[in-house]
């Protein structure tokens, strides 16, 4: 059987939104909508909130996360990436509990809004199929980056450049190539991976979700429209 470990993580210094990650929403927590998706899944075999804060650690456990010890201030700062915090987390449990997954699935509390059976069908795409590397959830962007440009000494430069077509920033956007956005909403990836030093390795499936559910909250606005669509569909609820 394939151990699969959801990871949460949570660190307790944001400052867009002081304490984002336990701001209520719809009556709970915004971290305790992540912690429930992974509560629902019928595959995942553990779910560890990754956190610096003793308070955002209780508030995870008691919504069903297990924190089996804190993160290290050093890893909770604004430039942390997820590499050192999970391979820090992986390290951790390997060498404390002897514990080693095989799926690592990644549930930013910023991204809560999920529909039941997501996740599974998520991890399908990786776990059926040993050549791929990663799963990321994705949705169509709203803005192609063949219209968008660099200034270098008060002149523009195209963002990207493209050997099949010509200036592609004065084509119709119609004729320009299908473009994908990255969501915080699922992010799935193998241990190995992590301890090779990527969070994703080289073969990345998409896992496409509805654009009206893909909310990053980094704003006061972002949370309250993330509020608005969580009481307006079925999404999972704690």
């Amino acid at each position: 059987m394939t151990e699969i470990l959801a990871i949460i993580p949570a660190r307790g210094g944001s400052k867009g939104i002081p304490k984002k990650n336990i701001r209520m929403v719809d009556g709970h927590p915004l971290i305790s909508y992540s912690i429930q998706a992974a509560l629902e899944s019928k595959i995942i075999n553990r779910i560890i909130c990754s956190t610096d804060s003793k308070n955002i650690g209780n508030i995870a456990q008691k919504y069903g996360a297990e924190v089996p010890f804190l993160r290290p201030l050093e890893l909770a700062q604004d430039n942390t990436s997820d590499l050192e915090t999970f391979y820090w987390l992986l390290t951790e449990l390997k060498d404390r509990e002897n514990y080693n997954p095989e799926i690592i699935v990644q549930l930013r509390p910023t991204s809560p809004i999920r529909l039941r059976g997501q996740i599974d069908e998520a991890i399908d795409l990786i776990i059926n199929n040993q050549v791929v590397d990663s799963v990321r959830s994705v949705t169509p962007a709203k803005a192609t980056p063949y219209k968008m440009w660099n200034i270098k000494d008060k002149t523009l430069y195209p963002l990207l450049k493209s050997n099949k077509m010509k200036e592609p920033y004065n084509m119709p956007r119609q004729q320009l190539p299908e473009v994908w956005w990255q969501t915080g909403t699922i992010d799935i990836t193998r241990a190995k991976n992590i301890f090779s030093g990527t969070m994703t390795g080289k073969i990345i499936k998409p896992y496409i979700i509805e654009a009206e559910h893909a909310v990053d909250i980094d704003q006061i606005e972002s949370l309250d429209e993330a509020e608005r669509i969580i009481k307006s569909i079925k999404c999972i609820k704690p």
